[in-house]
């Protein structure tokens, strides 16, 4: 079993190490949707992590090894795990266990590549040397929990304390065999995030429901952003939309080895194109410089699609001047109903701390105490239907930034209804390489039939086992 988990990693490694993962800003902004954003407010740059500082951790003391890409777990784990002691920047200790943090920014692909690279020697490795609990996104979960380097929940003991969570967040981390082997604090349904000034001087309202009507649908969501246009203001980027359409699909991307573009990204090509034709819709990569200026009102863009971690990590809550500090988002469901991103907590198989995992897990994902910390004090929308279902009915619901909306009762129903039946592995590579090779068309520097040309060449060159 052993050999067979190395080869399957081994196989999907191969094809990994070409991903490009870009989370914020450069040239290959392709990765726009699969790394969350807290890796623009908390990821540990490439200087840094070659120039670590002197550890805090005694020669003869016992480690837990965490790995992960940005700092946003770690942030968790430093509020809200009873116990945990913050020692520096990359260590830390819960009772007489040290917790060494082993991050690698998501760029190029490097976390990933990291992790294959420490979990191919994890059954020869010393006990401070293993990894004991590593990080996933959706878009390549399955790439690990499809192996046999993850450990099932039931085998550390707390799949029954799982039941208050919503069922896509256990089906991101659900392999083949049926088996779970992840669990995340988080539950990612998103909608669309509005600037209440320009609803009010277009739409004629700020109101949740009055805005929701005005982007019902597509066909709606286009009429409006025709009129924000006419009146001064950039609907949003084309970027933005890519989630919603994308999980929205009827199939999966690739079906008997063979890449199928869906029904539904046909159409969110055509629709931007449209748009970005007619001025109401731009071409800037998520997290660049451009795409930020929509957060302060000179920005002149009317909304941004995103989950509630969008709230905490791109807003810009704690800067003076910007819509959020000002209280001057709202938030509504949008044309579709859809999820983007979360973070899971995975054990590694080997570790030789396998009681302290589970408690890891279960405190960070299932304890509700904690769960309703996380939320109200860090904005997320966690994962726990009585959680959500508390705060909904609540002014502690209430956020700020939003102008006191409480957005709970909106995130809860959309997690009710994300379907990933058309969850593939592949879904990371053909979501990047699609939107790098639109670009060209919105931008008018290909026709569209060049463009997925390029999309089918780049998707092939990354998965050689599949064709157009």
């Amino acid at each position: 079993m052993k050999n067979l988990a190395r080869k399957a990693l081994a196989v999907m490694m191969a094809a990994a190490m070409t991903v490009p993962m870009v989370a914020c800003g450069g040239s290959t902004e392709t990765a726009t949707d699969t790394a969350a954003p807290a890796e623009e407010a908390a990821e540990t740059t490439t200087e840094e992590a070659a120039a670590p500082a002197e550890s805090t951790i005694p020669a003869d003391a016992h480690i837990l090894n965490i790995y992960a890409w940005n700092e946003e777990y770690k942030s968790r784990m430093e509020a809200h795990y009873p116990g945990y002691e913050t020692l520096s920047a990359t260590e830390g200790k819960i009772g007489d266990t040290y917790v060494k943090w082993n991050i690698t920014p998501s760029d190029d692909n490097a976390y990933q590549n990291n992790l294959d690279e420490t979990l191919l020697k994890q059954a020869d490795a010393a006990d401070n040397d293993k990894i004991d609990i590593f990080l996933v996104e959706a878009d390549y979960a399955l790439k690990y929990v499809d192996t046999d380097y993850t450990m099932s929940m039931a085998d550390l003991g707390i799949d029954g304390d799982m039941a208050d969570q919503y069922e896509y967040t256990k089906q991101i981390v659900t392999d083949s065999n049926g088996n779970l082997k992840g669990s995340s604090w988080q539950a990612c349904s998103a909608g669309l995030i509005y600037n209440r000034e320009a609803a009010k001087e277009v739409l004629g309202s700020d109101d949740p429901a009055d805005v929701q009507a005005a982007v019902a649908n597509w066909d709606k969501s286009a009429e409006t952003a025709q009129k924000m246009a006419a009146a001064g203001y950039t609907m949003c980027s084309v970027n933005d939309t890519y989630r919603t359409y994308s999980n929205n699909v009827s199939g999966k991307w690739v079906q008997d080895d063979k890449i199928v573009l869906d029904p539904n990204m046909e159409k969110w090509i055509d629709d931007s194109k449209a748009l970005v034709d007619a001025g109401a819709e731009d071409t800037d990569d998520l997290w660049g410089d451009d795409w930020a200026k929509g957060k302060t009102p000179e920005g002149k863009v009317f909304c941004y699609f995103g989950p509630a971690w969008f709230f905490n990590f791109c807003l810009d809550a704690d800067k003076e001047g910007t819509i959020a500090n000002q209280g001057g988002w709202g938030f509504c469901e949008g044309p579709q109903s859809y999820y983007w991103g979360g973070t899971w907590i995975c054990a590694a198989t080997g570790t030789d701390d396998a009681d302290l995992v589970a408690d890891i897990i279960k405190t960070m994902t299932t304890d509700k105490a904690v769960l309703k910390d996380i939320a109200t004090q860090d904005q997320d929308c966690v994962n726990s239907k009585s959680v959500l279902a508390e705060l909904a009915g609540s002014d502690e619901g209430n956020m700020a930034l939003l102008g006191g909306q409480n957005p709970y009762a909106q995130l809860a129903a959309g997690a009710e209804g994300i379907d990933l039946s058309n969850l593939s592995s592949y879904d990371q590579g053909c979501n990047e390489e699609l939107q790098g090779a639109m670009k060209n068309y919105f931008e008018g520097n290909q026709t569209k039939e060049e463009a997925l040309d390029a999309f089918y060449k780049a998707v092939i060159e990354k998965y050689p086992n599949l064709s157009k």
